[in-house]
């Protein structure tokens, strides 16, 4: 492999020289511009990434953090960060903390310490001091954590009270409810949508705790109706939590939704691919990614831009309600 001192001398120029050329930096005489490429396309040279990320104060890479890969709402909220990033001229690092702190403190201090332009941050954890102690460009995606914060976020709270709404619009008289993690922003405020409209209606909230995972929902789910066996509606906290509900319900020789409606909350992909379909309130996630990509590419540049950006959820009303 070609080095810069190999092409610097094929060129007969100084090293200096062919580093002004490769990165476009001060004035080099087109003659001995010309000569430099020349050399470098003769030796077929390539230069080093991490050299020159050194020299210019860049990578052109952006980092971001998510809590739980195994979510599919995430892979696909990453394809779609990626191919903004790529076509924006910048590469991915992605980092799943498994929703542990520490390792996520760790990675808010390591990435600080290394040549990455900006940052997109997912965590159910960190707080705004802690972020505020980085100097990075920083996103928060699906949480606000401040107004000095940038964020990207979903209206889950209106989204939720859209939800109960559409059970109980259609015929749903118990309505029980499968809550996300604890520390979840995103599952703190579909709760308290839930709640809402359950007092709206003067209805007794029946309520146990996930974890957005398929195995807590199915456990939670046989709870909820061992506890309350006249639920005949369940608003689900995530869309993996409603596909665990519906097979649980289905194991227990009843119908979805003639006995039970389910509703879930993202618009993942996996809610398609069930019998019966998941009705859900979808999140734009295309359009989130896109949001939070050109978000931080604009505070890489100092561009004036605004920084919170809030959408709708939708609700896809498919065969799992009435």
């Amino acid at each position: 492999m070609a080095t810069i001192k190999e092409v610097a001398k094929l060129a007969g120029v100084s090293v200096a020289t062919v580093s002004r050329v490769l990165n476009n930096q001060g004035y080099v005489h087109l003659d001995t511009r010309g000569k430099v490429e020349k050399a470098i396309k003769q030796l077929n040279y390539t230069p080093n990434a991490v050299a020159r990320s050194l020299f210019k104060k860049a990578s052109n890479t952006i980092a971001l953090i998510i809590p739980d890969i195994a979510n599919p709402y995430f892979p696909q909220l990453v394809k779609w960060i990626e191919k903004e990033l790529t076509e924006a001229g910048y590469d991915l690092l992605l980092f799943n903390s498994n929703n542990d702190i520490d390792k996520e403190l760790r990675l808010l201090y390591l990435l600080e310490a290394k040549y990455i332009d900006g940052l997109l941050l997912v965590s159910n954890y960190l707080t705004k001091e802690d972020v505020k102690k980085v100097t990075l460009p920083i996103v928060a995606l699906d949480q606000f954590l401040d107004e000095e914060i940038p964020s990207v976020t979903v209206d889950n709270y209106q989204g939720a009270k859209e939800a109960v709404r559409h059970l109980i619009d259609s015929g749903c008289q118990s309505i029980g409810h499968i809550v996300g993690p604890q520390d979840s922003y995103t599952s703190k405020h579909r709760l308290r949508g839930y709640l809402d409209v359950m007092e709206e209606q003067n209805k007794t909230p029946r309520i146990v705790e996930g974890e957005y995972d398929l195995t807590t929902a199915m456990e939670q789910t046989a709870l909820l109706l061992e506890q309350y066996p006249d639920i005949d509606g369940i608003f689900a906290g995530n869309d993996v939590m409603g596909i665990g509900a519906i097979k649980v319900i289905q194991s227990l020789g009843l119908n979805v939704p003639e006995d039970i409606a389910v509703i879930g909350f993202d618009g993942i992909d996996w809610g398609t691919v069930i019998t019966p379909e998941l009705t859900t309130m979808a999140q734009p996630i295309q359009s989130l990614a896109q949001a939070a990509t050109q978000l931080v590419l604009d505070l890489i540049k100092k561009k004036e831009t605004n920084t919170h950006y809030q959408y709708k959820a939708t609700l896809e009303k498919r065969q799992s309600t009435h």
